[in-house]
């Protein structure tokens, strides 16, 4: 059974790795899905390799006009906008004592900015139909943090509390918000890391081994259905129970 027919969603950050793997699910049940990245190259790909329900859209999630701009085009297209996949992110990973303002500044752009930004253009779109689902990616390192990671963790856990407000404004007008919490997940990027990091994510994780996009996109595929009609304001850690 296609959980999803009939249903358009956007996938944020969706050309490559997570988002990717939320996409390609989203088209195998039935949806017709809007992939959004500032990679042109790899989103164009991807769009292609999906099949025809699938569609492109350069879009730097940190820039009002151009989410503003993407959201209305799609709702335009389509008619609705059922499902936002607020997924995009990046890492400038460094010590505190080291870390730039800079590099400060272009985490929370994408990774809080920006889900601010696709959350509040897909919130209005939701509540003039009177449904919709939002779901943010936060991971666990908002959950206890992580070496190194000062800008991702701050933006991570401030996802939670956005999607914890979004909950309790948006609930009576028919839009959920939920967020997932990945753990350590085998992305192409996180393969590319040295066999002893790799090995120190495997020993930490309760169940062993890394987690699968897939596994994160199971967990999309849930809350944006009809299943979890009644789950608003969650988060899902999806973690190998690495979070005990």
């Amino acid at each position: 059974m296609k959980r999803l027919s009939g249903k358009v969603a956007v996938v944020t950050g969706g050309a490559a790795g997570i988002g990717n793997a939320i996409a390609k699910k989203f088209v195998e049940h039935g949806a017709t899905v809007s992939i959004w990245d500032v990679n042109e190259e790899l989103g164009a790909k991807a769009a292609a390799d999906l099949g025809d329900a699938v569609e492109f859209r350069a879009v730097d999630t940190s820039s009002s006009e151009r989410v503003n701009n993407a959201m209305a085009a799609v709702n335009e297209k389509y008619g609705h906008i059922d499902i936002l996949a607020n997924n995009a992110g990046i890492t400038r990973d460094v010590t505190l004592v080291k870390m730039t303002e800079e590099q400060f500044d272009q985490v929370i752009n994408v990774n809080l900015k920006g889900v601010f930004l696709c959350g509040q253009a897909a919130a209005k779109v939701m509540v003039a139909q009177g449904s919709g689902s939002i779901i943010s990616t936060s991971s666990v390192v908002a959950l206890y943090g992580n070496f190194g990671q000062t800008n991702y963790v701050a933006t991570k856990a401030g996802v939670i509390g956005m999607t914890k407000v979004w909950a309790r404004e948006l609930g009576r007008k028919g839009v959920r918000a939920n967020a997932i919490a990945p753990g350590f997940i085998a992305t192409e990027m996180v393969k590319k890391m040295p066999d002893k990091v790799l090995d120190f994510m495997r020993d930490k994780t309760p169940m062993g081994r890394l987690g699968e996009p897939e596994d994160i996109a199971n967990a999309f595929l849930f809350l944006g259905s009809d299943e979890a009609s009644f789950v608003n304001g969650a988060v899902l850690s999806v973690d190998g129970g690495i979070v005990l």
